[in-house]
């Protein structure tokens, strides 16, 4: 199955993992800098994030990955308030590129 054939099938899962995360990083970027948030979110909910918001979010989830693989002796432990794995970072990154964003 081609990687394109797979994307299109499992996009309903894409679009519930990007909403999920994009959710806990306007949740986040509300604490720090609120009034980026609200153009985020303002960004999100017409469907058109400005080229800043995805840059924003592409570096936030890239930071966020909590779900390395990695046992306690093999690498670091990243809190968060939210499981993010590389597979979910990935998803993100080409929902974003698909929307035409340089991620």
């Amino acid at each position: 199955m081609s990687d394109e054939r797979m994307r299109q099938e499992n996009a309903p899962a894409d679009r519930r993992t990007v909403a999920r995360l994009v959710a806990a990083w306007l949740a986040e970027t509300e604490r720090h800098d609120p009034e980026a948030a609200g153009q985020a979110r303002d960004g999100w909910e017409r469907g058109a994030l400005s080229e800043r918001a995805a840059q924003d979010l592409a570096t936030w989830v890239t930071a966020r990955v909590t779900d390395t693989g990695f046992t306690e002796d093999e690498g670091p432990y990243v809190a968060g308030a939210v499981r993010i794995t590389p597979s979910d970072k990935d998803t993100v990154h080409a929902w974003l590129r698909a929307r035409g964003h340089a991620v």
